[in-house]
């Protein structure tokens, strides 16, 4: 298992080097799915950065409890200052790959959220992440993932391969970052019992956002 990249030096610039590169897609791909997480009560989210998508997730349900987790403590910090005062959120400093979820004081978790995330790991190091997620999710989950992608036809497919390729040198250099290419978190999510639910596409296949369900027989 790869050590965790260090985003504690990107965390004041994030917001602005994300704009520069891609605009307001990223954010807009993080929130797609938000009128669908109002019936929602607990969530569970990863990697959310400086905590845009958290802050607008309680604005929309301001009776969720959300927990979420980030190695980076500067980046939680960020978050923290983005929450309004009466959000029920839970701020976990922590490898993701190192904690149990289901220990959280609010599991189990009807929703969980990974917004430009799973990218960071491989597939092996995914399959750790989806069992300790399964062991905390409640009898019916959802679990809403937004990533690059990498889209089927040319020239998207091209452009896409060396936009991808690029950030994770950039990465790599910035934060440590191991991981060098898209991993297939499709099959290992679909071989732990999730089912792709929908999938949207933003800047022509670049982006992708993603509901799966899983469901627990009583």
């Amino acid at each position: 298992m790869s050590s965790p990249a260090s985003f504690d030096r990107l965390a004041r610039a994030y917001r602005w080097m994300e704009y520069f590169s891609f605009g307001p897609y990223l954010q807009q791909c993080r929130c797609l799915r938000l009128g669908d997480m109002t019936s929602c009560e607990r969530a569970l989210v990863y990697g959310d950065g400086d905590g845009r998508f958290v802050a607008e997730l309680v604005r929309c349900v301001p009776e969720i409890r959300a927990t979420t987790v980030d190695v980076s403590s500067k980046m939680l910090l960020r978050l923290a200052q983005r929450l309004p005062s009466k959000a029920q959120v839970r701020l976990v400093h922590a490898d993701a790959l190192a904690c149990a979820p289901a220990e959280f004081p609010d599991a189990p978790f009807d929703l969980i959220v990974s917004h430009f995330f799973l990218d960071c790991f491989n597939e092996a190091e995914i399959a750790s992440l989806v069992a300790r997620v399964n062991a905390a999710a409640a009898k019916t989950t959802h679990w809403v993932v937004s990533d690059f992608a990498i889209p089927r036809r040319q020239p998207a497919r091209l452009v896409a391969a060396v936009i991808v390729r690029g950030l994770y040198i950039a990465f790599g250099l910035l934060t440590g970052l191991k991981t060098r290419s898209l991993p297939d978190h499709a099959r290992v999510m679909r071989e732990s019992g999730w089912v792709l639910e929908d999938r949207r596409e933003l800047l022509a296949g670049l982006l992708m956002s993603e509901c799966w369900r899983r469901d627990v027989s009583p």
